[in-house]
């Protein structure tokens, strides 16, 4: 492991990894909030869908 880091500084190293990260962060919130389900910031903008219906009533 010690030959890794001979070839790269490990500071270099965590700061791209730190950008990186948080370019990806960003980016995955940002898909997120441009979609209607996952909306956190103006709520959904569909009506409740049938997943949320009531259960029919069993036929006997």
């Amino acid at each position: 492991m010690w030959r890794i880091w001979r070839l790269y500084d490990p500071l270099r190293a965590m700061v791209v990894q730190g950008i990186f990260l948080f370019g990806l962060a960003a980016m995955i919130h940002l898909i997120l909030l441009s979609t209607n389900k996952f909306n956190w910031m103006d709520g959904a903008k569909t009506a409740p869908t049938a997943q949320n219906a009531p259960m029919p009533k069993a036929s006997s």
